[in-house]
């Protein structure tokens, strides 16, 4: 299997020269996978004047979210290559007032279709513009309790309908996702790279739901996933940059 392996490497290695000299730059091949970590700058300003009312500081680092993804040149069209991403990240700020500990956890995550173009003029990396499409979620969860609790305690409360000093407050909204994109891939060895990159994500989708996907109204439209970001990575595969 490695001789057949290393024969069509060859052979392609050898026709990709061929082109070379006939039209100045080799057309890139190759597949890689791997881990790749975002930095996301969302908007806050949606959230941070209700923040104050629970005591939290204004919300403005940004977010550094998992992420992982790969992608393979289609050989049919010269440095076009197809892939996939996801990611997810969250931030969370605290507070303690009236005797209730506040947390509030803004989570963003999606995943998406890859679409890239290789410039073919840059020699031993890849440098690519392309766009990711599409979705995502934006959640809001806000969590607010006071003294201790018992299983049995939780329980006869409900029962009885009485209030528990613990609220969950759970706020979401689904978007589709479209980010334009430009990455270097920079090549470590024939079969290890790193990636450095710059994206914007703009999103489209304003609904929100709350607790068992009842509509919420009126939130505002600054409240959204769209931001800036800066995606990194190691991408283990097959280079021929």
């Amino acid at each position: 299997m490695n001789k057949i392996f290393i024969t069509l490497l060859l052979f392609f290695s050898s026709l990709l020269a061929q082109s070379e000299s006939q039209i100045g730059w080799i057309a890139k091949f190759g597949a890689a996978g791997g881990f790749s970590p975002i930095i996301i700058f969302p908007n806050y300003d949606g959230i941070n004047p209700n923040l104050k009312q629970l005591g939290m500081n204004s919300m403005g680092d940004p977010i550094f979210a998992w992420g992982g993804g790969g992608y393979a040149y289609v050989m049919i069209i010269d440095n076009l290559r197809l892939g996939g991403f996801g990611f997810s990240g969250s931030q969370s700020e605290k507070s303690q007032l009236n005797s209730f500990n506040n947390e509030m956890i803004y989570s963003i995550g999606g995943g998406a279709v890859t679409i890239e173009y290789t410039m073919p003029f840059v020699k031993n990396m890849a440098l690519s513009a392309g766009v990711m499409l599409g979705g995502g979620s934006l959640d809001i969860d806000i969590f607010q309790n006071s003294g201790s609790f018992s299983w049995d305690d939780v329980w006869d409360e409900i029962s009885d309908g009485n209030p528990i000093n613990s609220k969950e407050v759970s706020m979401k909204n689904s978007f589709f996702l479209v980010s334009p994109t430009i990455n270097l891939d920079f090549p470590i060895t024939r079969f290890l790279a790193l990636r450095g990159g710059l994206g914007y994500q703009f999103t489209f989708g304003s609904d929100w739901e709350i607790a068992n996907g009842k509509e919420l109204k009126n939130v505002s439209s600054d409240l959204n996933g769209s931001g800036f970001f800066i995606q990194t990575g190691i991408f283990i595969g097959l280079f021929a940059f």
